[in-house]
C-alpha cells in the first residue's frame, strides 16, 4: 500500500465531539483491508489507491458524526460506497457483457496441480478479477476479510440469504473460472 499517513489531512472537529482516539488511531490500522477491499472491487492497484484516498478523506470529513464501536466496518462501508460511486463515474456500460450461467456452466473436476504458489495466486486473482463485482465483494468480504453473514447483510444492505446466496454462487463461478484456467492452460502445454 503506497499511501502514506501524511497524505491525511488532521480532522479539524472539536475533541469533544469525537469518540475515543483520534482519527489515525481508529482508522489507519484499516488501511490495508480499505485497500485490499477497493483493490478488489475495481480491479486495479492505481484506482484502488485513488479510491482509498478519497474514502479516507471522506471519513476524515465524517469523522464528528462517527457514533460507532466498530471503525473498520465503518471505514470498510466508505471505502465499498466510493468504490461502486467511482465504478458508474468511470466504466462504460457498453463494455460490459452480460454473463449467462448456463451459457458458460463447465463440469468441475479437481485434478491435483504442479503449479508453484506463486503461479496459483496470480491464477487465482485472475479468475477473481473476471467475475462480477457483486461476487468478488462478497468473497473478499467474507473469505479474505473474515465477515460474518449479519456484517456483511448489514453493511451491503442485503437480506441475510441473499448474502448467504450471493457467496454460494460466487464460489461456484470462481471454481469455474479456475477450471477454466486449469483447462486453458493444459491445452497449451500440449
Amino acid at each position: 500500500m503506497k499511501l502514506a499517513q501524511q497524505e491525511l489531512p488532521t480532522a479539524t472537529t472539536p475533541a469533544a465531539l469525537r469518540p475515543p482516539g483520534s482519527f489515525e488511531e481508529l482508522f489507519l490500522p484499516h488501511l490495508d483491508a480499505a485497500y485490499s477491499l477497493a483493490r478488489w472491487i475495481v480491479g486495479r492497484d492505481q484506482d484502488a489507491e485513488d479510491i482509498v484516498q478519497e474514502a479516507y478523506a471522506r471519513a476524515l470529513k465524517g469523522f464528528s458524526g462517527f457514533r460507532g464501536d466498530n471503525p473498520r466496518a465503518w471505514l470498510l462501508t466508505i471505502v465499498r460506497n466510493t468504490a461502486y460511486s467511482w465504478i458508474k463515474k468511470h466504466l462504460n456500460e457498453e463494455k460490459l457483457i452480460p454473463f449467462d450461467e448456463e451459457t458458460h456452466a463447465v463440469p468441475v473436476e479437481v485434478v491435483p496441480s504442479k503449479l508453484s504458489q506463486e503461479r496459483r495466486r496470480q491464477l487465482l486473482e485472475e479468475a477473481l478479477n473476471r467475475l462480477p463485482v457483486e461476487f468478488r465483494e462478497v468473497l473478499v468480504l467474507f473469505e479474505i476479510e473474515r465477515w460474518s453473514y449479519k456484517a456483511m447483510a448489514a453493511v451491503l444492505d442485503l437480506p441475510l440469504g441473499t448474502v448467504m446466496s450471493r457467496l454460494s454462487r460466487a464460489r461456484r463461478r470462481l471454481q469455474q473460472e479456475l477450471t477454466q484456467t486449469r483447462d486453458r492452460e493444459v491445452e497449451d502445454e500440449l
